[in-house]
């Protein structure tokens, strides 16, 4: 802005001097023009007027007249006969010596044959007035006044003297009085151009200091309305653009957004988070080359062909986990259909299908599991109540099988009960200080006849003592459910080792066996309900399926977590990890 005031500065300087130097030449002109105009009328009336003396005296008579003339005038007086011989001469009053003025007159003479009228020319800057002058009605001679330019140097001098300096004052002020009125009209329209760059770059908080109310001041109010009303427009959709990014980055759900040519343009934490990406290998790249799954590229071809909305069920594979996807997809259609591009929404399922899945296992398992027992019970009372009662040897067998079974649909009900508590968000633990050493040689105790009765070689390898804090019931029915299954799957001639690791910040107990081991692919599923890795083996040795899953929720509660390693004919190895201190919820 400094250089556009600079500018103007300059043009209107420029244009002020060349007017002022046009006019004052001009007028210099005009005034010389006007003094050699008045000087060569007051010479010739005065060379006229000694023509008149001439012609009525004798210039012996006028002679001293002449000469007073000449000083007066300051001027040359020069006498010439009809024939150019010169009469009188008062003398040269010009640096031009006798001779040169004779021949200049002569020369004048010979190029202007004079009547009656007079001839004013300039020569080495000494004018000449030639008038003839007559007596007695004949051509008597010619009257010469020459008089030096000199006077009409200094007039020059002094018309351009005054004229540059009264111009040159006039220039001063009219700079003056320019700058005044640029500063007046200019400061105000670049703080008005200061802030609207301003506001160009995007600070809306740049204001334009007020003024007088004039067309400046106008401009400095609109300039500020529109500040103010671009920065209530930029909060505004400052506060839209955070909802929406908020609400897009918070939603459950993955969102992708591709715009009309196929590239990525948008994608949520959610679908980040689900599909375990980079943002860089999706955003901005087109959707065939982003997208790893055929089925969402199929999917986006069919929206771009078809352009309507569909939705449907995949399942696709993510790392080592296969989940389950209901996706939504749709155009988007702008004003005058004009077709912007598309959306997809990603909701994962996986969790629903698992929940119905084990829903559906779990109606299945109990159905089974109860029925077995029931037609058991009800098949030998229906024997008994046919006549067999009366054979006691009969009716003893087949009460203690009626009872057997009844306890396993005890011990069923009662499983299902302590899973039922377990799960509930009111379940508490009864925390104390537990010395787990003493807790395990306990549980040792109870199951070493067991063992020796099968044949297994069964081993605590255990500390003097070991403190943990949790739940001394709970923790026993942990390790009564993993030794009972060690002791189950292990055969006669196996080992079973029940071992204590302390570290510095938790509690290993390791559960080892020898036994038919588990297959790596159902090791994940070994702690769902019902779910038995040798089902009619299990069933025969009177589990419920529903012990491991007791376990893991005891375990998680007291705030740790259980690992399995496994190998197939070799083994199988349970390790509950216990903090020392709990963190209380």
């Amino acid at each position: 802005m400094t250089s556009f005031r600079s500018r103007l500065l300059f043009g209107l300087v420029t244009l002020i001097v060349t007017v002022l130097i046009c006019l004052g030449i001009l007028l210099g002109q005009l005034f010389k023009d006007f003094y050699v105009e008045t000087m060569n009328i007051r010479m010739e009336k005065e060379a006229k007027a000694v023509a008149i003396l001439l012609k009525n005296e004798s210039l012996d008579r006028i002679r001293p007249d002449l000469q007073e003339m000449s000083e007066a005038l300051s001027s040359r007086i020069t006498i010439l006969d009809n024939h150019e011989k010169t009469l009188f001469d008062t003398g040269h009053v010009a640096h031009i010596s006798d001779e040169d003025h004779e021949q200049i007159i002569r020369n004048i003479l010979r190029k202007n044959q004079l009547n009656q009228f007079s001839v004013i020319e300039k020569t080495d800057d000494v004018y000449y007035y030639i008038v003839p002058f007559t007596k007695n009605g004949q051509n008597a001679g010619y009257v010469i006044l020459s008089s030096p330019t000199n006077s009409l140097k200094k007039v020059t001098q002094q018309i351009w003297g005054i004229l540059i300096s009264s111009l040159g004052t006039a220039l001063i002020v009219i700079i003056l009085l320019g700058l005044k009125i640029a500063d007046q009209y200019m400061k105000p329209i670049e703080a008005a151009t200061k802030v609207a760059f301003e506001l160009a770059k995007g600070n809306y908080k740049a204001r334009v200091p007020h003024v007088k109310n004039n067309e400046t001041g106008m401009l400095v109010h609109s300039i500020n309305r529109l500040a103010r009303n671009l920065q209530e427009i930029s909060k505004a959709r400052e506060m839209e653009t955070d909802r929406l990014h908020t609400l897009i980055e918070n939603v459950g759900i993955g969102l992708i957004l591709i715009d009309s040519r196929g590239y990525i343009n948008l994608i949520n934490r959610a679908f980040k988070e689900s599909f375990h990406i980079h943002p860089v290998d999706y955003l901005y790249r087109p959707y065939t080359e982003a997208f790893v799954h055929k089925e969402i590229v199929q999917l986006v071809n069919e929206i771009f062909m078809k352009e309507t909305k569909i939705r449907k069920q995949l399942l696709l594979t993510i790392g080592i986990e296969r989940k389950h996807f209901e996706v939504y997809g749709a155009p988007i259609i702008g004003m005058n259909d004009e077709w912007k591009g598309i959306v997809l929404v990603f909701h994962d399922i996986t969790e629903l299908k698992k929940l119905e899945q084990m829903r559906k296992d779990f109606v299945a398992n109990v159905s089974h599991e109860l029925k077995t027992p029931i037609t058991s019970i009800k098949g030998f009372a229906e024997t008994l109540l046919d006549g067999a009662m009366k054979d006691e040897q009969a009716l003893e067998y087949f009460l203690s099988i009626i009872w057997k079974e009844s306890e396993r649909l005890q011990m069923l009900v009662q499983d299902l009960l302590d899973l039922s508590k377990i799960e509930q968000q009111g379940f508490r633990l009864h925390l104390e200080t537990v010395d787990l050493a003493d807790l395990l040689r306990e549980i040792a105790v109870m199951f070493q006849q067991k063992a020796e009765e099968k044949g297994i070689d069964f081993y605590l390898h255990a500390p003097k003592s070991v403190y943990m804090e949790g739940d001394a019931n709970r923790i026993k029915q942990i390790f009564i459910n993993l030794i009972t299954n060690a002791l189950t799957y292990t055969p006669k001639g196996g080992k079973v080792e029940l071992m204590i690791e302390e570290k510095e910040k938790e509690i290993l107990v390791h559960v080892k066996d020898t036994g038919i081991g588990i297959d790596e692919q159902e090791i994940p599923r070994i702690f769902e309900r019902f779910y038995r890795v040798d089902k009619a083996r299990s069933r025969n040795s009177g589990g419920t399926g529903l012990g491991l899953a007791i376990v893991k929720h005891l375990v998680e509660a007291h705030h740790g977590h259980i690992t399995v390693k496994s190998t197939v004919g070799k083994g199988t190895t349970f390790t509950v990890h216990f903090p020392k201190q709990m963190q209380l919820d």
